[in-house]
């Protein structure tokens, strides 16, 4: 799998609506590379994002997520793009009337999983990934905000994807507690899958470094790794 590109986009322009928020876009994400995606709010970074996961169609251009190709996709095939690639909320979206166990049973059944035993294994493995093994029966309130978003990165890897696309999963977080979610995302790009992330944090940038794509007016820019320390990148 490795330098394999998991996500290509060529000239592709994204809409909200009838509003063009991103135009002439190029981007290759391969497995085992973090990629950054900055930028004011309202920029563009969610919606390219959600254009990734086929919630705002591609319009133009070409693009391809997993081997799935964006142009033209069927709608039943939507589901299936996204069992390869694994979201991470910055708000968490956790079902708050289950326990830890019962919202990742809750996204195995809804994915097709049927074998009782397949699926406590492939829990335990998750929530070892994240060092939450023993807060299994936990309710959501009775985490902490970094526990609840370590929760969340287990349920995007329960599948095994092939691509993380995490939209400002610090964004909520303090700063030990979003230390502790950047060193579990770039584990995971380690492992070989690639990580993209949204986020405003220019701290946590410089200490995990990736690929660094700004977005600003209407374009996405790739970044030399020096510009990440130029003083107009704090004003995000």
């Amino acid at each position: 799998m490795d330098n394999q590109n998991i996500i290509e986009l060529h000239d592709v322009d994204i809409y909200q609506e009838d509003n063009l928020v991103l135009s002439q876009v190029n981007l290759e994400a391969q497995s085992g590379q973090m990629l950054y995606l900055v930028g004011r709010v309202g920029s563009g970074k969610s919606s390219l994002i959600k254009t990734l996961t086929a919630e705002l169609p591609l319009r133009s251009g070409s693009g391809s997520v997993c081997g799935f190709s964006l142009n033209n996709i069927k709608r039943a095939q939507i589901p299936l793009l996204r069992r390869k690639v694994g979201v991470v909320f910055q708000d968490f979206q956790l079902l708050t009337d289950r326990n830890v166990t019962d919202n990742l049973l809750f996204v195995l059944r809804a994915t097709g999983w049927k074998d009782k035993e397949a699926m406590n294994q492939r829990i335990a493995e998750v929530l070892d990934l994240v060092e939450l093994r023993y807060k299994e029966y936990k309710m959501p309130h009775q985490l902490s905000g970094g526990e609840q978003q370590r929760v969340v990165i287990a349920r995007a890897l329960l599948n095994n994807p092939e691509a993380i696309l995490a939209d400002e999963p610090t964004g909520n977080l303090d700063a030990e507690s979003s230390d502790g979610i950047m060193q579990i995302l770039h584990a995971i790009a380690a492992s070989g899958k690639a990580v993209i992330m949204a986020t405003h944090n220019v701290a946590l940038m410089r200490k995990f470094p990736g690929i660094t794509f700004k977005c600003e007016r209407g374009k996405l820019t790739r970044l030399d790794e020096q510009a990440i320390d130029l003083g107009s990148l704090l004003e995000l």
